[in-house]
């Protein structure tokens, strides 16, 4: 086994009170895609920010590999020492960076080299700092929230280049899809313990849960007063776990409705009455369409209708018109042409993705309740004011504090308390998830799987939205939207089954029927000879495989040119996938020739 990369030994680490870390070890190895998952507050970010020798212990040791290039990505990255994008990176990434590396990068995430840095967005910071670890070539990658403030297209970019990066890598992330797909590992940082999962994040909640049950077990055997945080961690948690598997299968009996509906439109005019329809409708547009000043079409012609109780999910691109078309169908914004008809009585309430402030100086329980009495009103029924915090993973003594002395995932909890206590029946959410803890949007999930209202939420969450909507409007950037029901693991699976058939139909005409006996001897049985196609492919393959490699070289090279990215973008572009289609081809050739080797082998050898 390969020595680790990177390592801290018994850390121990506190701010002048109770220690954040108790004495906790970890290794990173080459090959280790590592999730760090807990609550906000127990010192993820920290501790990343240990392993990246970013902050000094009290006691214990850090030691990385002589030679080992080590990237960290902050979960706020600052630019502003620097005047353009390209200064960041080479400062960040290294002069000795090829140019052509950089712009790999920057055009794969929508930035230009020379763009200011002060005039760059939250979003654009962060695709900029991703540009600068990437394109370092590192050995480990420490990532804090890389997703935050991405949309779909960026995440899904982002998770396909990690996907091949060979070297170690700690993550820290909220998107539960993201992790699931990347991670092989999993701590878990709970309060100044590491536990450690040698599987992905997708064993997370089942792991967890064994091990707070097992907690909660051995301090009864013991007979041991619990502290009240973790009652609630063992209790909490995996109540909300059990009760959400109830609202899955609930989910999926409306998505199977939305379904039909989608199928069949007009079907739920006809079978109701003109009166009962007006209590049912939310909202009906009817052939909208919105352009702005430059003519381009942000909606064109879309057709929508939502009933009393439909959850719909809105995803895409930024910047292709997703908060125009709630502010549409929401009667905010009117359309250029075609109609939108909301239904009667809607009380309305909005999340935006700015989240108005909230006062420092009051008390969580003020902030709730206006200073007037301890109830808050949740829907149908009345809380009191300290169990719907307790909700929101707040204790009794932080419902007495000042909001001043939150962290920023508190206060995000407590926007979000705030907001869903509003009394509602059309519900509003505009990227509900940012810099939300998972733990968190267990609670949202939990809270939207109850609401009885309509929602209409944009996300690019995926795995929130495959837990919480019954139906998914996809905007493409060109002006059209079309609806699909169920989440957006459902779209994508309908959006590739057109091209899956088309393969099947493909291998059908290549390959000769035979019976099924045939079939099964012809995939198992070992042929006695190479035949003469794979002979020949075994001679013209290493040929083919140098002259890769030396076009390669080439294009390389003429990247390297400093001058070539300024002078023409068009060329650079060109050369830039041209060197990524000849990497393809050789990683293509380079596997054929090696199966064709075994192969070969084999039937030597038998």
């Amino acid at each position: 086994m390969a020595p680790p990369l990177l390592t801290i030994n018994d850390v121990t680490l506190g701010f002048g009170g109770k220690p954040l870390f108790l004495g906790i070890s970890l290794a990173v190895g080459a090959g280790e895609r590592i999730c760090l998952v807990g609550r906000n507050g127990s010192g993820k970010s920290t501790l990343l920010k240990v392993l990246a020798g970013q902050i000094d212990t009290d006691s214990g040791e850090r030691f990385a590999e002589a030679g080992a290039r080590i990237a960290y990505l902050p979960q706020e990255p600052d630019l502003s020492a620097y005047s353009r994008v390209i200064d960041y990176l080479r400062d960040v990434a290294g002069a000795d960076i090829p140019e052509y590396e950089f712009g790999r990068y920057l055009d794969a995430l929508g930035l230009r080299a020379d763009a200011q840095a002060s005039s760059l967005s939250g979003g654009q910071k962060r695709r900029a700092a991703i540009a600068a670890v990437l394109a370092g070539q590192p050995d480990v990658l420490l990532l804090d929230e890389p997703t935050n403030h991405l949309d779909l297209p960026a995440i899904e970019w982002l998770e396909n280049t990690l996907a091949q990066f060979r070297g170690g890598m700690v993550l820290i992330s909220h998107d539960r899809e993201f992790l699931r797909r990347l991670s092989n590992r999993t701590i878990w940082l709970d309060r100044g313990r590491l536990h450690r999962l040698n599987e992905g994040f997708a064993k997370f909640d089942e792991w967890s849960s064994a091990l707070l049950a097992a907690e909660e077990a051995e301090n009864a055997r013991r007979d041991k007063l619990i502290a009240r945080e973790s009652i609630w961690a063992v209790q909490g948690i995996t109540a909300r776990r059990k009760r959400n598997q109830g609202r899955l299968r609930k989910l999926q009996a409306l998505r199977a409705a939305r379904r039909e509906q989608i199928r069949r439109p007009g079907a739920m005019r006809l079978q109701q009455g003109e009166g009962r329809l007006s209590g049912r409708l939310v909202i009906e547009a009817e052939h909208i369409c919105k352009s702005f000043g430059d003519g381009r079409p942000v909606i064109r012609d879309f057709s929508f209708r939502a009933m009393r109780g439909d959850k719909v999910g809105i995803v895409g691109p930024n910047g292709v018109g997703k908060t125009t078309l709630v502010r549409m169908l929401t009667g905010d914004l009117a359309p250029d042409s075609g109609t939108v008809r909301l239904g009667t009585n809607l009380a309305m309430a909005v999340v935006d993705q700015m989240r108005s402030a909230i006062d420092p100086g009051l008390t969580l329980i003020e902030t709730l309740t206006g200073g007037e009495g301890d109830q808050v009103r949740i829907g149908k029924e009345t809380r009191h004011v300290i169990g719907y915090l307790g909700d929101f993973m707040f204790s009794p003594e932080q419902a007495r504090a000042r909001v001043a002395t939150l962290s920023g995932g508190e206060r995000n909890r407590l926007l979000l308390a705030r907001a869903l206590a509003t009394p509602s029946n059309l519900l509003v959410l505009d990227e509900p998830t940012n810099d939300l803890d998972m733990e968190t949007l267990d609670l949202l999930q939990e809270f939207l799987g109850d609401y009885e209202g309509t929602l209409l939420l944009v996300s690019h969450d995926r795995d929130f939205l495959d837990r919480v909507v019954t139906s998914t409007i996809v905007l493409d950037g060109q002006g059209g939207a079309r609806e699909y029901a169920g989440g957006y693991s459902d779209y994508r699976a309908e959006l590739a089954a057109p091209e899956r058939a088309d393969k099947r139909h493909a291998a059908r005409k290549r390959r000769p029927a035979t019976d099924k006996e045939t079939a099964r001897r012809d995939k198992t049985r070992k042929p006695a000879r190479l035949s003469y196609k794979h002979k020949r492919a075994l001679e013209t393959l290493p040929g083919e495989i140098a002259a890769l490699e030396k076009k390669i070289a080439g294009l390389e090279e003429r990247l390297a040119d400093p001058t070539l990215y300024a002078q023409d973008r068009e060329e650079f572009s060109r050369l830039s996938a041209a060197l990524e289609e000849a990497r393809q081809t050789l990683d293509a050739k380079q596997e054929q020739w090696l199966e064709l080797e075994i192969l070969r082998e084999e039937i030597e050898g038998g």
